[in-house]
């Protein structure tokens, strides 16, 4: 079972964002010395939580600093690009780092109102769909009387995935013979019906000729059951906080985690929320990656971890590549 990771550059209420982007640095190289292979970063507007803003960039260094690391977006979220400048930077990415950039495209805007409404975001499913098959196209070398493409036109092609959280995303990716990367942490009550309707509509295609499925998936693993719920906690809070109609801001640590006081109908939710996520002991890991993967069919697991200190993190990532092996 390859493992990738997902990473929204976690910011804390004890540290910054500029923190959380060094520390997302140095988990790029920790988990290359691990096994995994691609790491992605996810576009986030006006999240106080979230310090990937900007996907391109973020990658470009990435990449500089690992050397075998599959690196790349999870995803450039088209709403708010013109598909040409989307284009381009991972060209530009993949002739610096050939063979080493994926590029996922999402619909979503991953961004408040006031944030989407400065992006100017707009567009419907349709526009979406053409958007992919432009970008897609734009990073391919140009045919016969086609005067676009991207420059510079890199010596390797850039992977194209489509995101996917429901339908419309699981639709455009089978029937463009594209990769699906489908967010598990997002909607896991839809996951395995998603694959199982990509994999029955999946089309061949130029770039992939049988389908391909990565789960995204919540993972928070440590040296026991107890441990990684400790760990866990300022995910339940944060839902109980959006819950309770308050703005979501930078994560609250464990130990602020575990001293706020949730309803019978918060622990409800969250347990509902966060069951078929990956999270527990090396045991307790190693039987719901199995079960998850039985019920999938996932080709590839990628994890998203979000713990309040680095080591830890770390100590999660390896304890599930140990899980998996």
């Amino acid at each position: 079972m390859p493992l990738s990771v997902l990473d929204t550059a976690p910011v804390w209420v004890d540290s910054t964002p500029a923190r959380a982007l060094r520390e997302s640095v140095a988990l790029a190289r920790a988990v290359e010395g691990l096994g995994y292979c691609r790491y992605w970063v996810a576009e986030h507007h006006n999240t106080p939580s979230a310090a990937t803003s900007s996907p391109a960039v973020l990658i470009a260094h990435l990449a500089a600093v690992t050397d075998t690391l599959r690196v790349g977006a999870g995803g450039v979220m088209l709403a708010n690009h013109v598909p040409l400048v989307v284009a381009e930077q991972f060209a530009t990415l993949q002739a610096l780092y050939p063979g080493r950039i994926d590029l996922g495209l999402g619909r979503a805007p991953g961004a408040d109102s006031a944030a989407a409404l400065a992006l100017r975001v707009g567009g419907t499913v349709e526009d979406f769909a053409g958007q992919v098959v432009e970008v897609a196209g734009l990073l391919r070398p140009a045919g016969p009387g086609e005067e676009l493409t991207a420059m510079p036109r890199p010596e390797v092609e850039t992977p194209v995935w489509v995101l996917g959280s429901g339908g419309a995303g699981v639709r455009l990716a089978a029937e463009a013979g594209l990769p699906l990367a489908f967010a598990h942490h997002i909607r896991p009550e839809l996951t395995a019906s998603a694959l199982a309707a990509y994999r029955q509509a999946f089309r061949p295609s130029e770039r992939l000729e049988r389908p391909y499925a990565i789960v995204a998936a919540m993972v928070v693993a440590a040296e026991s059951d107890e441990r990684a719920r400790w760990l866990f906690g300022p995910m339940r809070s944060t839902l109980a906080t959006v819950l309770r109609g308050g703005r979501r801001g930078a994560f609250v640590t464990p130990a602020e985690a575990a001293g706020m006081v949730l309803t019978p109908q918060e622990v409800a939710m969250a347990d509902q929320r966060y069951a078929g996520q990956v999270v527990g002991g090396p045991d307790a890991v190693k039987r719901k990656v199995a079960e998850l993967v039985e019920a999938t069919g996932a080709d590839e697991l990628m994890a998203l971890t979000v713990v309040h200190d680095p080591e830890e993190r770390v100590r999660s990532y390896r304890i599930l590549a140990e899980a998996v092996s």
